[in-house]
């Protein structure tokens, strides 16, 4: 079997099914990406550049689909130097989000294509307009209507999609969702699992930390107000406060993933700090963007796991941290609480109230027979919901089997 695979960022959310295929001599995989640095045993790379972009004589709204267009036709070229040499894709996999899949399906007209659909905007009662400490712009409506047109256009130009939860799935339209299946991509539980026994060293004072420990961790890719970094560091001021012997570890870099920029040209990190008047000698310790093994580490090591969201895309770290038998507190807003059962596998917050946070918290660490009930049934959810082996890979094999075959694949796990 041939597989083509096809995103900027290699191997961003195929980083499993690509390794599962490339390890049977069986499969020839390609993956059309932009440069970067990551490699993958077995896996062919074929990278493509955006040309420089003129200035846009356009209208604003436009701007996104105009790029778009570019990338699409930037992989259009990468697609044509394939079919020159013979190659006919038996199936492709691809991300509609940047654009690049709006062309393939002209260059292989009898390849099947599976789209990842992660997200469809809208211009109130999802993540825009959900915090009312950062009013969107009244142009918010149209720029997002214009912006889903990417996504429109490749879904006409694709044969099935998936999304990776039933809420991402569930706020596309309904013309849409009948062809997108609920498709996670997985998580390693064997390798990212408790272990009463890991312990993480910090720099900053060299503190050897260990499950022992009352330690407080937040994860995001960046930290900004999207993944509730405003409102965790009014909870991280109060949770200090009233616990002298815990530490709080803090994941994440000082870019922007989701949202905008603070205005004033600070880091949302630099804005929360100057809020909240914790300093460098506080036990609030900011470790950036860490290696993995460090990262699990730090939620082995974890008594008490925040994790916080707009109503938008669920992030990996929230599984990872199930995985690793973290006692989660995780806000009560949608995405979340597709995963998280209240009381049960994790305790659900109010987004907004930094003392709600702080209170369960304290729950946490003074009912430790509680929060050993939480760690293993948030592990159980993981390894029965998400597990890579068992769970995900089946699924994503059977996806592409039926995509071959010319079945329509199911919309949700058995």
């Amino acid at each position: 079997m041939i597989a083509l695979f096809i995103h900027q960022n290699f191997p961003a959310q195929y980083r499993h099914i690509v390794r599962d295929l490339a390890d049977d001599p069986a499969n020839r995989v390609i993956f059309i990406t932009q440069k970067n640095e990551n490699a993958m045993r077995g896996v062919e790379t074929v990278v493509y550049a955006l040309p420089p972009v003129p200035p846009l004589n356009c209208h604003p709204l436009t701007i996104d689909f105009d790029i778009a267009v570019r990338h699409g036709m930037a992989v259009v070229e990468a697609c044509r130097h394939l079919a020159a040499q013979g190659i006919r894709p038996d199936v492709i996999c691809g991300h509609s989000g940047w654009g690049e899949l709006l062309f393939v399906k002209d260059v292989f007209p009898d390849s099947p294509i599976l789209s990842y659909f992660e997200f469809y905007y809208h211009g109130q009662d999802v993540d825009v307009g959900f915090d009312h400490e950062f009013p969107g712009s009244p142009v918010d409506p149209f720029r997002l209507r214009a912006r889903n047109a990417v996504g429109l256009l490749s879904f006409d130009a694709v044969d099935w999609g998936n999304a990776p939860t039933r809420w991402q799935r569930s706020v596309h339209p309904p013309e849409l969702r009948s062809r997108i299946s609920v498709l996670h991509e997985g998580v390693d539980t064997d390798r990212l699992k408790p272990d009463p026994e890991a312990w993480l060293a910090l720099a900053r004072d060299g503190a050897r930390l260990t499950a022992r420990d009352e330690v407080v961790t937040f994860v995001a890719r960046n930290l900004e107000p999207y993944r509730g970094f405003h409102i965790f560091m009014r909870a991280a001021r109060e949770i200090l406060r009233r616990r002298p012997r815990t530490h709080i570890l803090v994941v994440g870099g000082d870019g922007v993933s989701y949202g905008a920029p603070a205005a004033d040209g600070r880091t949302w990190r630099q804005v929360m700090l100057d809020e909240v008047g914790l300093g460098a000698e506080s036990r609030l310790h900011f470790l950036g963007q860490i290696p993995y093994d460090a990262y699990a580490n730090l939620l082995q090591v974890s008594s008490a796991h925040i994790y916080l969201t707009y109503p938008f895309v669920l992030s990996w770290s929230f599984i990872e941290a199930m995985s690793a038998g973290c006692a989660i507190i995780g806000s009560d807003t949608p995405p979340v609480m597709e995963v998280l059962r209240d009381g049960e596998n994790g305790l659900a917050v109010d987004f907004f109230s930094p003392g709600d946070i702080a209170d369960k918290v304290d729950h946490i660490l003074d009912h430790p027979d509680r929060r050993a009930d939480l760690r293993i049934a948030a592990r159980e959810t993981a390894v029965r919901d998400f597990d890579l082996k068992t769970r995900a890979l089946p699924r994503w094999r059977a996806m592409i089997d039926d995509m071959i075959a010319g079945r329509k694949p199911p919309l949700y796990a058995d």
